[in-house]
């Protein structure tokens, strides 16, 4: 464990900190933290930075509610620089968006990767556009009992698959389901950050407990 006056905080006394979602590993924001507000950051286990243009210290939500609640802190090799991994209660950005990184400057084509993040992000941009051609606006102008058919087609083909042990074929069904699954999270207003904190929370429920409760 580095303790705080091994850190190289710079000739203002302040420190860099990347504030990651220890969920999704995407970056929320940078701020700067001084030694007080680190001390309290790890005293209250949430985010408190130094505010450069106010010249005070600043909780994270304490005037939106948007807290960012922390599992570490890790300093970089050369101590100059931190990385906090939160647990976020809502957007990160003042702007409303989930983080405040969303402006791309450069795309390089040859290494474009897929994510669900970045899936959930299109899906959110067609029902807003609903762009003419596009099979997900068709399914968002149809409404919700076209996207719960689907998604009960799909849970069928899933299985047909599985039962006739096609390892390719289910592959394709489970990918065909999950679409249409996080279509209707779009549709009814759930981010994946919902399902990142359901999942967590049953990840130290004491499984035979939660088990017996879902077979009452």
């Amino acid at each position: 464990m580095v303790n705080i006056d091994e850190l190289r905080f710079d000739e203002k006394g302040l420190i860099p900190a990347v504030v990651v979602d220890t969920y999704s590993k995407k970056v929320l924001t940078v701020a700067y933290m001084s030694k007080e507000s680190l001390a309290i950051s790890m005293k209250e286990g949430r985010t408190c930075f130094w505010s450069r243009s106010r010249q005070e210290l600043w909780r994270k939500g304490e005037t939106s509610g948007n807290v960012q609640h922390i599992v570490s802190i890790t300093a970089d090799c050369d101590r100059d620089a931190l990385t906090v991994e939160v647990v976020k209660e809502g957007p990160a950005c003042h702007l409303g968006t989930e983080s405040c990184f969303s402006d791309f400057v450069y795309l390089n084509p040859a290494y474009q990767s897929f994510s669900v993040d970045g899936l959930m992000e299109m899906l959110e941009g067609r029902k807003k556009e609903k762009p003419e051609g596009s099979y997900t606006t068709y399914l968002f102008e149809k409404g919700l009992d076209k996207i719960l058919k689907k998604v009960g087609e799909e849970c069928t083909e899933v299985i047909i698959a599985a039962k006739a042990e096609d390892r390719a074929e289910t592959i394709y069904e489970i990918a065909d389901l999950t679409y249409h699954v996080m279509v209707l999270m779009t549709e009814q207003g759930i981010s994946l950050e919902d399902i990142r904190k359901e999942l967590a929370k049953r990840h130290i429920i004491d499984h035979k407990v939660k088990q017996e409760k879902m077979t009452k």
